[in-house]
């Protein structure tokens, strides 16, 4: 049940990415980031769709530019959607099974790698 909601979640997300362009030409987008919003700066997720909707479309220089993360964030939606969806098919489920070490490792890796995607975003690619 778990891999059947991850798979339907990240489906309509990749789904409304590959529609992004669309959607924003008629103006029936999601709203802007509200941080951005509110504070004029982006957040450390700022980009991310349009980032996905320019991988749809191949073009990765301007998918980096928005989102630095974005095009391996990409490939890992792509990657994870066809993992679940084989493993709901063959009847096997992926858990990680990780030392409390690990799960802290893996934590300040993701963490560092949004700040440092965040940094970029501010202060070289300026968007």
């Amino acid at each position: 049940m778990r891999d059947l909601a991850l798979i339907g979640g990240l489906s309509v997300w990749l789904l409304y990415t590959r529609v992004f362009w669309a959607l924003h030409a008629a103006h029936i987008a999601a709203p802007p980031c509200p941080f951005y919003y509110l504070t004029g700066h982006p957040c450390p997720f700022c980009g991310g769709t349009r980032s996905f909707a320019y991988m749809w479309r191949g073009d990765i220089a301007d998918a980096v530019r928005l989102y630095p993360l974005g095009p391996a964030l990409f490939a890992g939606t792509l990657f994870g959607v066809g993992g679940l969806a084989t493993g709901v098919v063959t009847g096997h489920t992926w858990t990680p099974r990780l030392t409390r070490m690990q799960w802290r490792l893996l934590a300040v890796g993701a963490i560092s790698a949004i700040l440092v995607s965040w940094a970029l975003k501010v202060f070289v690619l300026g968007n």
